[in-house]
């Protein structure tokens, strides 16, 4: 994307969150020759895109993947110099269902799969395919997915492949979201099989998003922008023309602030928001990740990921990302995400790491029968309670604007991506229309008061 850089003295913009969303706007906002402070209430930058140890390894907290058609990512990563890197792999896909573990990752194999009939398997591939043509997923949020899925899959199958997998990954919000989530599931898993060969290829950067973000730290620092971690912001208020920024007792004052946090911290820290506003951000419902990170001394399977529809399970699917990363990444080592999407009133935010060690282990054990604990080289668990805004019935329409309400203040949060699932890609699609439509105009209006006013300017510029 090229930006015009302005001839009007640069404004002071402070974003708050140097998730991906933040990075990626800040990167714009100095690209067009702004001054830009990041606040990170973290000791390190990244949010869910971040990286951590695990034993010997340093590799992603929480599992990630790139598509071919993840166009605005591979954009980024030939802008930091790492897209000529990417190695792509193509996988399978696995499916634990009656006590036993069945691939499924091409025609022959769902064809054979054993606990569908002809009818149901066609039924199933018939809705699939409905999704995956389907251009505008907004009609589809006067729906509830339970409904629209009995429709074109059938009641059978949706009691036996579907039900089982909405209650993993939403549990029983499932019965309150609309249709538009499996659009945008489909969607993005159709996206993943090449046209024509139909395989599943997918991408990884050698040094996972460590690396990624030590590029894009780099680059924000060489543009003059001040990442500061471990700043938690307390509140804003408006004043004069501009925004203070309180953060551990101390505060500066900025031009313009964007909030790239969940809803919550937004309705906490901008006190001045409009009772509307405040409203629909108090309604947007999330559901939070806790994700173990196990580091194995041999693989488990041969699938990147396993859908599992046999419950109980405490854990979403089991993600074997050495099915897609080479094991000489890791040290030879073998390394599975085992995900829980939870609700914020889940057992498990109380739960100790060792407690879920136990359960998610015990369940490695009836699954795969040739798995022992011994096998086990460490285990560690990343949580964050709001991770996906949940999209119920009539979801776009209940959304909060990117502007609060309160002068100079946006909110662009993960909860705006309303047309695919929560994954960087669509971050930075988010990140990119937001710029493009809320913040490049505020360069405009500025430049055009800097003529009327000029002397209001000489300051901010100082």
């Amino acid at each position: 994307m090229n930006v015009s850089r302005e001839q009007s003295p640069p404004l002071k913009w402070a974003i708050i969150g140097a998730g991906m969303l933040g990075l990626r706007l800040a990167q714009r906002l100095a690209q067009a020759g702004q001054r830009v402070t990041i606040h990170e209430a973290a000791p390190s930058i990244g949010g869910l895109a971040g990286a951590w140890q695990l034993g010997e390894v340093t590799w992603d907290k929480f599992y990630h993947v790139t598509l071919l058609s993840d166009l605005r990512l591979r954009e980024l990563l030939r802008e930091l110099d790492v897209e000529q890197e990417m190695r792509w792999v193509e996988t399978k896909t696995g499916f634990y269902t009656d006590g036993k573990l069945h691939s499924l990752s091409n025609g022959v194999e769902f064809l054979r799969f054993p606990p569908l009939g002809l009818v149901s398997k066609f039924r199933l591939g018939a809705t699939i395919l409905r999704g995956s043509k389907i251009r505008d997923g907004l009609p589809l949020e006067s729906i509830l997915v339970g409904d629209w899925l009995r429709k074109w899959s059938g009641k059978k199958t949706f009691e036996k492949i579907w039900e089982p997998l909405l209650l993993a990954k939403l549990g029983e919000s499932y019965r309150r979201t609309s249709a538009a989530f499996i659009w945008a599931t489909i969607a993005r898993m159709y996206r993943a099989r090449q046209s024509g060969l139909k395989k599943e290829m997918f991408g990884y950067l050698p040094g996972g998003y460590a690396r990624v973000l030590e590029r894009f730290t780099r680059m924000l620092t060489s543009a003059g922008v001040d990442i500061r971690t471990g700043s938690p912001v307390d509140g804003i208020q408006s004043i004069a023309d501009g925004v203070q920024v309180s953060s551990q007792g101390t505060s500066d004052e900025f031009d313009r602030v964007v909030f790239t946090t969940p809803s919550a911290h937004i309705v906490k820290a901008c006190d001045g928001l409009p009772p509307s506003q405040r409203a629909k951000h108090e309604g947007i419902e999330y559901l939070g990740v806790a994700c173990a990170s196990v580091l194995l001394k041999k693989p488990l399977a041969k699938y990147y990921v396993t859908n599992i529809t046999d419950r109980p399970c405490p854990f979403t699917a089991v993600i074997e990302m050495t099915a897609l990363v080479s094991p000489a990444e890791l040290g030879g080592k073998h390394l599975v995400y085992l995900p829980r999407y939870a609700a914020a009133d889940d057992v498990i935010w109380s739960q100790s790491d060792a407690e879920i060690q136990e359960q998610f282990i015990s369940a490695l054990e009836r699954i795969y029968p040739k798995f022992t604990r011994s096998d086990v080289l460490a285990f560690q668990v990343a949580r964050a309670k709001q991770v996906m805004a949940l999209p119920t019935l009539n979801y776009t329409s209940q959304l909060p604007n990117f502007a609060t309400g309160v002068r100079n203040v946006w909110a662009i949060n993960s909860a705006h991506i309303t047309k695919g699932t929560l994954n960087v890609n669509e971050v930075l699609e988010l990140a990119d229309h937001a710029f493009q439509t809320e913040l490049l105009p505020q360069l405009s209006a500025a430049s055009e008061r800097s003529s009327a006013n000029p002397t209001r300017y000489v300051a901010a510029a100082r």
